[in-house]
């Protein structure tokens, strides 16, 4: 599931994690569109050397050249003479009015008055089996056992669905084709996307909403489902549809255990923004066409990809496939057994530098309101780490003393409907940005990132973006409207007694010294008993050595050059990390260490991970 609607389109080509080759079997990777089909051909042909019949089934994430593989399949066996039909699972769904409807009844409401731009709704919680139309269903099997029985040649089934549990039975072999999230929106956005069962698109917006709540949810869920219950038998990358990669899916599960034996970083999505800045830009030389940079998904698990270079070619998964496959090698048993196979804290970059003004004032909700209203998974806390700061940065947390709540939630209010100006320093506190200020940020904390500054922003499990903006300083966005508000839903999560008093006490606190060396010194920056997750700094000179004691590490190079992470069991394992990179240490890795490649220097590694129970 992907909440993006508009990242920009460039593939970042440094995040990548090169892994040896010793026990994956290379040799059965399929690569290039003609070699896919002629592979796929070629099972199919050995399969009706042994009966009359074959049935390949053919599914995949929103977006993915299902259709294309198809295609190819089909037009490789009627060179040699082979009979293929192709049967598409579209024809199952229900009537499109029919399906409109009982999806707006369950996840899609159409009330402006608490959503007055329509982005939120409910998670669907069903199975493509609850969009097909019974007796649609009921001819198509009985088509598809008749041709069992009688018929001769290649029945491809492709299609969303095509591989749910009461369809893949029936099939010879599964085939699923995946995509990025970052591919999907974009091939949404350039048209190539309509949602499942629809015959017509809707507006972009509206697709992607849908998409959030129901189409990608879906492909979730089964893709998870083929995983756990090893249903799939060959597993296509479908993000270059001009370039497919196809592996057994025997081989991508172990690209994955051994890529769980390193360190490993993320493919980031970077998207502009109306509050955007332009240090992450030079950092990583982003494209100059770029408007801005205004978020940095390092690592938020639904949005990103992870690529891997096995003998010097690359194959990109989904994060979410990757999770997916091996949980307890890299989250831990303490994560699985609270939150099951889902990753479950985020990371991005939030740029100001330069910007034009601050973030929106805002706050996010708890467990109790995400889970009635969105059938989500948790709730949304967050934290920002303050990285660089200019002249007059300040983060805004929490409200002034003394003043009313209500008064400004009134203000909001008269604002979203009038677009009146409030003087929001009046009602909002803030502290000054100084590099190394951490922040927590519970969920109803009122909050935004100031102008003029780069945070590294840390989240919880939500796997959506329920930010209730409550005041945007009358600004319209790219489109020339104005950005939306959400005072409705602000109003009934916001926590009113957080105070300039609260945050000194509680969420703007000095580091505790945890533990040390030589040279080197760990401190707690953010220890908030309210969040389910802990905030550290190492600083140090030549290195440290530390433990994941079962549960995830994630580190990022929030000050020095470039640091070396490394496997203390088999020091070959390692990622080499830059300023602002963003590793991950999977939970399995057990003791390593953090080596600084720039002799005489500090270097700051700021350290997330749970709580431990």
């Amino acid at each position: 599931m992907s909440f993006m609607f508009n990242p920009y389109p460039y593939d970042d080509p440094n995040a990548f994690n090169a892994i040896d080759s010793k026990g994956i079997d290379t040799k059965s990777i399929v690569n290039g569109n003609a070699a896919v089909a002629e592979a796929l051909a070629d099972l199919a042909v050995k399969g009706l050397a042994k009966r009359k019949t074959v049935i390949f089934g053919m599914d995949g994430y929103a977006t993915a050249p299902i259709d294309q593989v198809a295609t190819l399949v089909s037009q490789q066996l009627n060179l040699r003479g082979v009979k293929c039909t192709i049967l598409n699972v579209e024809d199952l769904y229900k009537d499109e009015e029919v399906l409109d409807k009982m999806i707006e009844e369950k996840c899609l409401p159409m009330d402006k008055e608490q959503d007055p731009v329509l982005l939120y709704g409910r998670r669907f919680e069903g199975k493509y089996e609850d969009l097909f139309d019974e007796k649609k269903l009921a001819n198509f099997l009985k088509k598809i056992r008749s041709f069992r029985r009688s018929g001769e040649g290649v029945t491809i089934v492709c299609g969303y669905g095509a591989l749910c549990e009461t369809l893949r039975v029936l099939n010879d072999k599964n085939i699923y084709v995946d995509q990025t999230p970052l591919h999907t929106v974009l091939n949404v956005k350039n048209g190539h996307y309509k949602n499942i069962g629809r015959k017509s698109a809707l507006g972009f917006k509206a697709t992607c909403r849908r998409c959030y709540y129901v189409d990608y949810e879906l492909g979730l869920e089964l893709r998870h489902q083929l995983m756990k219950t090893k249903a799939m038998d060959y597993y296509i990358i479908g993000v270059d549809s001009t370039n497919l990669k196809m592996m057994p899916f025997k081989t991508m599960m172990q690209i994955f255990e051994k890529g769980l034996k390193y360190p490993f970083r993320t493919k980031p999505v970077y998207l502009e923004g109306v509050w955007g800045g332009y240090s992450i830009m030079t950092r990583r030389n982003l494209p100059k066409e770029m408007k801005n940079c205004a978020w940095i998904f390092d690592m938020i698990p639904m949005e990103v990809s992870i690529v891997y270079v096995v003998d010097g070619v690359r194959y990109e998964f989904p994060f979410y496939t990757l999770v997916q496959s091996k949980p307890l090698s890299l989250m831990g048993k303490q994560s699985v057994d609270t939150f099951g196979d889902y990753f479950p804290i985020r990371f991005n970059y939030d740029d100001t530098i330069h910007a034009s003004g601050n973030m929106s004032i805002q706050c996010h909700p708890d467990e109790d309101y995400v889970v009635k209203n969105n059938n989500e998974l948790g709730r949304q806390d967050e934290s920002y780490y303050i990285i660089e700061a200019g002249n007059g940065a300040r983060t805004y947390l929490g409200f002034n003393n003394g003043i009313s709540v209500d008064d400004f939630v009134a203000a909001a209010k008269e604002s979203e409907k009038n677009a009146t100006p409030i003087d929001y320093q009046k009602y909002v506190y803030s502290v000054e940005s100084k590099p190394g200020t951490q922040v927590t940020i519970p969920a109803g904390t009122i909050h935004a990132s100031g102008r003029n500054q780069l945070i590294l922003e840390i989240g919880s499990l939500t796997v959506g973006s329920y930010t209730y903006k409550m005041y945007d300083y009358l600004r319209k966005d790219f489109d020339g409207k104005p950005r939306p508000i959400h005072t409705y839903h602000g109003d009934k999560v916001l926590v009113r007694d957080r105070n300039a008093d609260w945050v000194e006490k509680v969420a703007h606190t000095e580091p505790e010294h945890i533990r040390g060396g030589e040279d080197w010194e760990e401190y707690y920056v953010g220890n908030n008993p309210m969040l389910y997750f802990n905030l550290r700094n190492v600083k140090f000179v030549t290195k440290y050595d530390d433990d994941t004691n079962g549960v995830f590490h994630v580190l990022s190079v929030v000050d020095g050059e470039q640091v070396k992470i490394v496997s203390k069991k088999d020091p070959s394992k390692f990622y080499i990390a830059n300023y602002l990179d963003v590793i991950c240490v999977p939970a399995d890795m057990g003791e390593y260490e953090v080596i600084n490649l720039k002799k005489d220097t500090t270097a700051i590694i700021h350290k997330t991970q749970l709580r431990q129970n």
